[in-house]
C-alpha cells in the first residue's frame, strides 16, 4: 500500500471551504482507493493534511496518469491553498476492527 499526504496552510476563513470542497469531492472515489482523512494540526492551526491510502503504487500512478489535477490539490484550491505532496510506501499496518 501508498500513502499520499497533501499539506497546505489555510486561513481560518478558509476552513469552512476547505472543509465542504474535502465533502464533495470524496463522494466519488478512484479505482485502487482504500481510505482518506482531511486532518487539521493542534500545533499549526493554519496548517491542514489530506491522507489517502492506495492499494498499490500502480493504482496511485494510474489515478495521476489521467492527466487531470488530483481530486486533493482541488480541494485545497478551494480553499485558495496550494498544497505540496508527499509520497510514502507503507511497510507494516496494524488494523483494529
Amino acid at each position: 500500500m501508498v500513502l499520499t499526504i497533501l499539506e497546505a496552510h489555510v486561513s481560518n476563513h478558509n476552513w469552512p471551504a476547505l472543509e465542504e470542497a474535502y465533502h464533495l469531492g470524496t463522494q466519488y472515489r478512484d479505482a485502487g482507493f482504500v481510505q482518506t482523512f482531511l486532518i487539521h494540526s493542534k500545533k499549526d492551526p493554519e496548517l491542514w493534511r489530506i491522507l489517502t491510502v492506495w492499494e498499490s503504487q500502480a493504482a496511485l500512478d494510474a489515478m495521476r496518469a489521467t492527466g487531470e489535477t488530483p481530486r486533493g490539490v482541488m480541494i485545497f484550491r478551494e480553499a485558495s491553498a496550494e498544497p505540496t505532496l508527499s509520497v510514502f510506501d507503507i511497510s507494516q499496518q496494524l488494523r483494529v476492527d
